[in-house]
């Protein structure tokens, strides 16, 4: 799952560096990410997942770096399961 992740970030963050040199904690917008790109990395992953991130979810800190955004694709595996 943290290689999607970071696949997404590669293809849609615009971040400087590459996703696989970020350690999972570490702030993402803090890097660089806009809040633009951290939709459209949200985007890739619903189409990635087949789910859909609901609003309670659409927060800063749940983007704000790779380990949160597993965390919340974790969630919503179990709750689909």
């Amino acid at each position: 799952m943290i290689d999607l992740v970071r696949q997404a970030i590669d293809e849609n963050g615009r971040l400087p560096a590459p996703a696989c040199d970020i350690a999972a904690d570490a702030d993402l917008y803090e890097l660089g990410l806009t809040s633009f790109a951290a939709v459209r990395i949200m985007l890739a992953l619903e189409d990635a997942y087949g789910v859909q991130f609901p609003e309670h979810m659409l927060r800063r800190r749940n983007f704000a770096s790779i380990a949160a955004i597993v965390s919340c694709l974790h969630a919503l595996e179990r709750k689909a399961a």
